[in-house]
């Protein structure tokens, strides 16, 4: 008896296929992690400006400078690199990056990477929370 040893192509076909499912299901859930993490470094940059902002508080007993303070900047920026944005350091801007102030209050938001999930918005009230939708040029609280 000659017996040829080997895999048919169907076994080989069917090995291949389960493969590929397995790795879109792992890369489905990679890019998930990433989107997740980058919120997560979003709501830290900006929840840093606060102690930023109050520093400028101190040093000129208003806040009508915050928004122009270097290191507010440096978080901001920080903020949108994670989502991929660059900030031009202008309010509204078209990477959804906010910051405003007026001389007895401020607010810093910025869009998270996750689907849907809106974007991060901080004030000096000591208020972090998620928005459905970018905060209005004239806005100077997150509520």
């Amino acid at each position: 008896m000659n017996k040829n040893k080997g895999f048919t192509l169907i076994e080989l076909l069917v090995v291949i296929a389960i493969i590929g499912i397995l790795s879109s299901v792992v890369l489905a859930s990679l890019n998930t992690a990433r989107a997740k993490g980058a919120d997560a470094a979003v709501k830290s940059n900006l929840n840093n400006i606060r102690a930023q902002a109050e520093l400028v508080y101190d040093q000129n007993t208003s806040y009508a400078a915050v928004c122009a303070d270097e290191n507010v900047l440096k978080g901001i920026a920080a903020a949108a690199t994670a989502t991929g944005a660059t900030w031009t350091g202008v309010s509204n801007n078209a990477a959804g990056m906010t910051c405003t102030n007026a001389d007895d209050t401020w607010l810093a938001a910025a869009p998270l990477k996750s689907a849907n999930a809106g974007y991060w918005c901080v004030d000096n009230t000591g208020t972090s929370i998620a928005l459905a939708t970018a905060p209005a040029a004239t806005a100077i609280t997150c509520q």
